[in-house]
């Protein structure tokens, strides 16, 4: 029989896994730097947990496992990490130091179609600052990103970070006619809005009780952008001179993390999930091509719900598929992200094949990547194309001499070589590899 992956997951060949890691390692410095330490958990739950937090939208996407030896326990595969952290923080809220920030790498998974961008199986980067009620919050988990962004070599130019709020919107909404017990759809279908026919944008709009002359505010409304630092659009909109509440204190953090030419309002901005209370944000490369890069918001009622106290939270997720697209078609994946060796150690001659061994292994101990060939010949050319195959920067090139007690080193990014006395021999190499 012949074997796939399931549909919708990935295989990490070396070459992959490389890209892999190259990504994490971004996404974990940015994250130790803005001060969020790391967490996870199990890759399943119970299905109660997910249904705790987003009712059906979620549950509908889980992969179910099932107990083998009980039918009456019911677990999910996590098709996202918040509800787990959620349930980590009530567990500890009393003792955890706030605010609360962490980070975390999971791999999640969600049953629903395989399509450019998104797939059943994805790895993720989270984000989370729990326990800071001010705009502070919001605009340092942004900033977060942006930073996450610019270690990835983009720019303002190529992606933008388009935010809204929730309340603002919701008191726009309401000037327009719409009902507390009709937000929820409104929000719902400012969110689809790029994905159904403009007539049935008109009909969905219609039956939250809106006149066509309201309607056509609502489409507006809708496609309302301003650059960050320059509220006016939006207070026209609202007809209100004030400082917009909490936007207003939101664009001020935006100015003092230096991040406004990065970032855009977009009152059609607003997250598909109810849970969220405040300032929702997406980030988007810029020609459009591709879907959300990552996406979140204030989150103030979550912990509750799963028994711990009312905290305020705010927090975001990217998955490493989108941003891959982007950076692979903005040309900023690198060549070669895999591991370069130190040293690359072959024998020309059976009888010092030991002698190789011996030295690989002193390399090693000393701290250098090094690798060795497992074969042996005399044609050192094709030993050393060997060494160059793997970016190896120094060659150690075992032959007779060693009985003297000596060793060929050869540089390979200068083509210098030299004899070395074993005994030199790391410092030698460590030596080189620092020019």
């Amino acid at each position: 029989m012949k074997f796939q992956a399931p549909s919708g997951t990935r295989d990490f060949y070396p070459e992959q896994m490389a890209w892999r890691n190259f990504l994490f390692d971004v996404w974990r410095r940015v994250s130790i730097r803005n001060g969020y330490e790391q967490v996870d958990g199990p890759i399943y739950e119970s299905l109660a947990l997910y249904e705790v937090k987003s009712g059906g939208e979620m549950v509908g996407q889980t992969f179910r496992v099932r107990h083998p030896e009980s039918d009456d326990e019911r677990y999910a595969i996590r098709p996202e990490f918040t509800p787990t952290l959620a349930r980590m923080v009530a567990e500890r809220a009393n003792t955890l130091a706030k605010p609360i920030k962490w980070f975390s790498l999971p791999n999640v998974c969600r049953a629903e179609r395989p399509q450019r961008g998104r797939l059943r199986e994805h790895l993720q980067w989270n984000i989370d600052l729990i326990g800071l009620d001010s705009a502070l919050a919001d605009a340092e988990v942004i900033f977060t990103a942006v930073d996450a962004m610019a270690a990835l070599g983009l720019g303002p130019d190529q992606v933008r970070v388009k935010i809204s709020h929730r309340q603002t919107l919701a008191h726009i909404l309401g000037k327009m006619g719409i009902s507390d017990d009709k937000l929820l759809e409104a929000f719902e279908l400012l969110d689809r809005r790029d994905k159904i026919e403009p007539d049935a944008f008109t009909a969905a709009a219609a039956d939250l009780g809106m006149d066509p002359n309201c309607v056509a505010r609502f489409d507006q409304t809708c496609r309302l952008k301003c650059q960050a630092g320059d509220l006016e659009p939006v207070r026209e909109q609202l007809g209100m001179n004030d400082d917009l509440g909490e936007l207003g204190a939101l664009d001020e953090q935006l100015r003092a993390f230096d991040i406004l030419d990065w970032c855009e309002y977009d009152l059609g901005i607003v997250r598909g999930f109810a849970y969220y209370t405040g300032t929702v944000f997406e980030v988007h490369e810029t020609s459009g091509v591709e879907r959300a890069v990552a996406g979140g918001g204030r989150y103030d009622n979550l912990i509750e719900l799963f028994g711990g106290p009312k905290l305020s939270a705010v927090g975001f997720g990217m998955g490493d598929v989108v941003i891959s697209l982007v950076l692979a078609d903005k040309g900023l994946v690198p060549e070669d992200v895999s591991p370069r060796p130190d040293v690359f150690v072959f024998a020309v001659e059976p009888g010092v094949v030991a002698h190789a061994t011996q030295l690989t292994a002193r390399l090693r101990r000393a701290g250098l990547h090094a690798r060795c060939s497992y074969r042996t010949t005399r044609n050192i050319g094709k030993l050393l194309k060997q060494a160059d195959a793997t970016r190896a920067r120094s060659a150690v090139i075992v032959g007779s001499e060693i009985e003297r007690g000596v060793i060929a080193v050869k540089n390979l990014e200068s083509g210098e070589q030299a004899e070395v006395a074993i005994a030199d021999l790391v410092e030698h190499v460590k030596a080189g590899n620092d020019l």
